[in-house]
């Protein structure tokens, strides 16, 4: 869950962890327009590597900027996404799924753990780890450790995760500097930039997503499952733009994910109308 961590420089990171093939993170990431690299992250996984540009260069800090990514995502597609990230003074994670309240925890840069024991269990149950093995896992993450800093608790959740898919290439360390993970994931065979291209570039790319089940529900598919979706994100999306804008500061994720949703439903609603299908 989003904190007061400060602002940070070189020394911030973060990775976007989406259950679903970089085929189908590739159609709904560039609604995000922030330039990211994505690679694959396992058996039904993807990661995104941020540029990291919003909290370098802004006042936000870092884990509002990603948990507004997360839930953005998350009710863009059908899928869940897991975002972790890091700071000079903080590490933790933030689960995001469809419409539900994001889960996630916090350590302090020695490793102290600062979030819920009960955050731990939601988030269990709703990634499909074992409640009892895979949890007492979780749990001793949890737990006070002198010889564990906060980004070797990163990576230990990570080693849990592999119980359902995860597998992370080793290039990419929690912990590293943005710049650095964004090196290293450029230089891998499978790596791929992904942007905003305008909605008239995305909606020319639709004979090659519409035939995957997340396809289905992207905007240009003027499909039934679309058009609930487009109106989903527009009721999502007001409350969450009237929320960031109403805050004195550090509102930046809560205007991009409401700005995102209300941009994404409006595309959805306004294809349909334009593009009637036969």
């Amino acid at each position: 869950m989003p904190t007061e961590a400060a602002p940070t420089g070189s020394a911030s990171g973060a990775l976007l962890l989406c259950r679903a093939a970089p085929s189908a993170v590739a159609a709904v990431a560039p609604l995000l327009r922030e330039p990211m690299q994505l690679t694959r992250a396992g058996d039904g996984w993807s990661v995104l590597v941020p540029e990291g540009g919003p909290w370098r260069d802004g006042d936000e800090p870092i884990d509002r900027v990603v948990t507004g990514w997360a839930g953005a995502l998350a009710v863009g597609a059908p899928w869940p996404v897991l975002a972790l990230w890091w700071d000079a003074d903080h590490a933790g994670f933030t689960l995001a799924t469809g419409f539900r309240r994001p889960v996630g925890f916090v350590w302090l840069s020695r490793g102290v753990p600062v979030g819920e024991d009960e955050a731990m269990r939601t988030f269990a149950a709703r990634v499909g780890l074992d409640p009892v093995l895979d949890l007492q896992a979780l749990d001793r993450l949890t737990a006070p450790d002198t010889t564990a800093d906060a980004r070797a608790r990163l990576r230990g959740l990570l080693a849990v995760l592999t119980r359902v898919g995860v597998s992370m290439p080793p290039e990419l360390v929690p912990g590293l500097p943005a710049d650095r993970l964004r090196e290293a994931v450029a230089v891998l065979p499978d790596s791929r930039r992904v942007e905003w291209p305008g909605l008239r570039e995305a909606a020319g790319e639709r004979g090659a997503v519409t035939h995957s089940r997340p396809g289905a529900w992207m905007p240009w598919t003027g499909g039934p499952a679309a058009h609930v979706l487009a109106l989903a994100q527009i009721a999502a999306g007001v409350p969450l733009l009237v929320r960031g804008l109403r805050r004195p500061g550090g509102r930046w994720g809560w205007v991009t994910a409401g700005a995102l949703l209300l941009a994404h439903g409006t595309a959805g609603l306004a294809y349909r109308v334009t593009h009637p299908r036969d």
